[in-house]
């Protein structure tokens, strides 16, 4: 499916989905990739998101179907057959032999660190994971949740959709988060009481929004990135809302924890759901907390591999996340960054995501992003690219002075660029940002300071 958040759109998910079929949600965000079946999409979303570059290197690969042709292919007497065969939907749906244990759909990783891997996952584990939030955070059909969050990144499926669908509560969904001007106002004229998003969509809503747009809400949910202070005081400040961050991974369907109103701490990423096991693996040069492995009814069947087409790469029921983390004597967790992104400086361990913290202390209003490249003397330097147009190093090193922070987490080097590159999910795009730190460093003239 390469579709828009939208009523069609969830309407061919469920569709497929009671058919036994498992849909593929493609990130129409991330360019072309590899595509092993037909490619359900529209025509008006073709034209309206600029996407013919794409599906033409789609049709290369595969079929197209646009639902445009499907819907002009239904007869009345289909839609009357569809109407007398609904009160026998379930039992339709038993002869499609699917199980709770069957794959239901497959989800992309984003990407953000290298090439984005297929992630299988089962109708349990999606069912799993709502009844999980559910425990949690008390919804009800009094509320309405307004997603913009995308359905082919597992937050927006899973929180956006399926819950509250599931749950008898009213859905509007919205097709791109980054009208930061429309959001607002549309959250103001639905009434919404639930929004979902990540912190650089959050922090664009909040800079261009009336103080009065989110008057109704009740719940800010944030994920997908770590949630800076600035951004967490403007929406208290500004609107009156805390922003309760939570943790997950596409494998988990997503969500692993959450801060809830009653469960609050800012700075982690709440408390675990139910029904999920942990272990913390030591980590040589980290002192505090372990490599997090997880285990529950909401850990993914496996992988789909681009060197491995088709072929289901099971799991053992864990899942290891890759992030050091730590929780606390209160159960709450604490992300200490991940543990690709940690650099050996001098012999030391130091935290790439503590790095863009110290930068967004020091520049609140801008996007920073960091990558290391080698040393010769000290095995790895720190590289930040910033969208801040005067960054320089010693307000870094007055900043961690300031923060307690050692100076071996102050960048060598700062990059300046016009914007900071970013996935469809709003994560940082990684890869794109070491290819264009190196590009830049190749020529040092330009935007280095």
């Amino acid at each position: 499916m390469l579709l828009p958040n939208s009523v069609g759109a969830a309407v061919c998910l469920f569709g497929l989905l009671g058919r036994g079929r498992v849909p593929a949600l493609l990130n129409f965000s991330a360019g072309p990739r590899n595509v092993t079946a037909a490619v359900i999409t529209s025509r008006r979303f073709i034209e309206l998101g600029k996407l013919h570059e794409l599906v033409g290197a789609i049709e290369k690969e595969t079929q197209v179907v646009y639902l445009e042709d499907v819907r002009d292919s239904v007869s009345g007497l289909d839609k009357l057959l569809g109407l007398v065969a609904r009160p026998f939907a379930r039992a339709i749906h038993r002869r499609c032999k699917v199980g709770a244990g069957d794959p239901a759909v497959v989800l992309f990783t984003s990407g953000s660190e290298g090439l984005p891997k297929g992630v299988m996952l089962s109708h349990a584990n999606l069912l799993a994971n709502r009844h999980q939030l559910a425990a949690r955070v008390d919804f009800s059909p009094t509320d309405t949740v307004f997603n913009a969050l995308p359905i082919f990144h597992s937050f927006g499926l899973t929180g956006g959709l399926i819950l509250p669908m599931l749950s008898g509560v009213r859905s509007f969904l919205y097709p791109s988060p980054l009208h930061y001007r429309i959001v607002p106002a549309l959250a103001y004229d639905t009434n919404a009481t639930i929004l979902f998003g990540t912190d650089t969509f959050l922090a664009g809503y909040a800079r261009l929004a009336h103080a009065y747009d989110f008057f109704n809400v009740r719940y800010v949910f944030a994920g997908a990135e770590k949630v800076k202070d600035e951004t967490r005081r403007i929406w208290a400040d500004k609107f009156g809302l805390r922003i309760l961050e939570g943790y997950g991974a596409t494998e988990t369907a997503p969500v692993i924890s959450v801060n809830t109103p009653m469960h609050y701490r800012a700075g982690t990423v709440g408390r675990l759901v139910p029904g999920l096991t942990v272990t913390l693996k030591a980590v040589p040069g980290v002192d505090v907390g372990g490599r997090l492995s997880v285990r529950g009814p909401n850990v993914m069947l496996g992988y789909l591999l681009a060197d491995h087409p088709g072929e289901l790469q099971p799991t053992d029921g864990a899942y290891d996340t890759g992030d050091i983390v730590a929780i606390d004597d209160e159960g709450f967790l604490k992300i200490l960054g991940r543990a690709k992104r940690f650099a050996k400086i001098a012999g030391e361990m130091v935290s790439l995501g503590s790095v863009e913290d110290l930068a967004a202390r020091a520049w609140p209003e801008h996007s920073h992003a960091v990558i290391v490249i080698p040393d010769e003397r000290k095995g790895e330097q720190i590289i930040l690219l910033t969208n801040r147009p005067d960054a320089a190093r010693d307000v870094l090193l007055e900043a961690a002075r300031a923060a307690g922070v050692p100076e071996l987490s102050v960048p060598r080097q700062i990059l300046v660029a016009d914007a900071i590159p970013l996935l469809g999910t709003g994560k940082t795009d990684y890869p794109a940002v070491a290819e264009m730190v190196h590009k830049r460093l190749e020529t040092p003239s330009t935007g280095k300071s």
